[in-house]
């Protein structure tokens, strides 16, 4: 499967959320915001992955930003029409968008339900915490927007996920969250750790994640989630499910739990191509679309030294039991506070294991 996370809109956005990590990428490259994607670099990118041996067994485009619905729904429309042109050996493609649902529109909905997109709405948990965090461009709150548009969204039967981005103030209360966005009607729910900012310390900031507070959210969530399981409703929380997956003996469904990084291309607006959405900057710009093919650019120096990088999990993860649950977590919350490099989520993640690992064991074992 050959995987791009497309970026149409480059850094531009309809709200001003006050944890965006894309936002700080930008800020810390030389130009931050490289510029909305026309539509001839659009047909190179379908071009080139119509064509790549990689994409043989399948093609997946990811739209992502800042925010991609800005591009107009006349480009998704003509990006949908031009891979099915371009698609002669009938290879299987798939999409799926990322947004904060803000400039979606009945024509959307049709839209993403008719050409089968994964739509990931991103919703902080509880209302007040939405709206403290995720403001839209003059400042005002944005849940009832969101959960109109997901009420939109479920009634032209779109498939849907729900990201919730984990901060200190959504750590503090678990059980809260699960309910509220589980009430919300939603199946599948997604929850990420805050990241702060490149340049600040970690944990510094009043929305920042902590260790000790993650390790506790992830524990209180499972408990709800798992008592809902044996009650026999399944809620899909990405996290549980890949931990789940590995216990099986089954791969990792996303990078973060997979132990090694590589899966996706990140396409900018401007065609530069770089190796993950959390290092969308200068020094891990790869190539750019035109200049070199996608098999020139994944064996490339920089490509090479970034997917080399990720295999040199820290020191504690040799002796560590866990490992092959946590992978050593996602470079990007790697730091070096001694000389020696460690997951900053380490701790967590170690509360978490020692938690609730005999259940995850035994969901395996019951062929979940």
């Amino acid at each position: 499967m050959l995987s791009f996370l497309i970026k149409p809109s480059s850094s531009a956005c309809n709200m001003r959320c006050r944890y965006c990590f894309f936002e700080d990428e930008a800020a810390n490259r030389e130009k931050a915001d490289l510029g909305m994607m026309t539509r001839e670099t659009a047909a190179l990118l379908i071009r080139e992955a119509m064509s790549s041996p990689q994409g043989k067994d399948g093609v997946h485009f990811a739209f992502q930003g800042g925010e991609p619905t800005l591009m107009g729904l006349p480009f998704f429309q003509y990006f949908t029409e031009q891979a099915a042109l371009e698609n002669q050996d009938k290879r299987p493609v798939s999409y799926s968008i990322q947004t904060n649902g803000l400039a979606l529109s009945p024509a959307w909905a049709d839209f993403l339900h008719d050409n089968h997109f994964l739509v990931g709405l991103s919703l902080d948990g509880l209302k007040t915490i939405h709206d403290e965090l995720r403001r839209d461009a003059a400042g005002r709150g944005t849940w009832n927007r969101v959960t109109k548009t997901l009420a939109l969204l479920e009634n032209r039967h779109v498939e849907v996920n729900l990201l919730c981005v984990v901060t200190s103030y959504i750590a503090k209360s678990p059980v809260k969250v699960y309910r509220a966005l589980k009430n919300l009607g939603v199946n599948y729910i997604q929850f990420i750790p805050c990241l702060d900012p490149l340049e600040a310390e970690r944990g510094s900031l009043r929305y920042s994640l902590r260790p000790a507070d993650y390790g506790r959210f992830l524990c209180g969530l499972f408990d709800e989630w798992y008592r809902d399981l044996k009650n026999g409703q399944y809620i899909s929380i990405r996290l549980f499910d890949d931990y789940v997956r590995l216990a099986m003996g089954l791969p990792s469904g996303t990078c973060a739990t997979s132990g090694r990084c590589g899966g996706y291309l990140v396409i900018e607006g401007d065609g530069s191509i770089y190796p993950c959405d959390f290092y969308t900057l200068d020094e891990w710009k790869c190539g750019r679309l035109g200049e070199a093919s996608l098999e020139e650019i994944a064996d490339g120096p920089v490509w090479r030294r970034f997917t080399s990088r990720s295999q040199n999990h820290p020191a504690a993860c040799s002796s560590c039991p866990w490992e092959n649950f946590c992978g050593g977590g996602c470079p990007r919350d790697w730091y070096e506070p001694n000389g020696q490099t460690e997951n900053y989520y380490c701790s967590a993640f170690r509360q978490f294991f020692d938690y609730a690992g005999e259940r995850i064991a035994g969901i395996a074992a019951s062929s979940f």
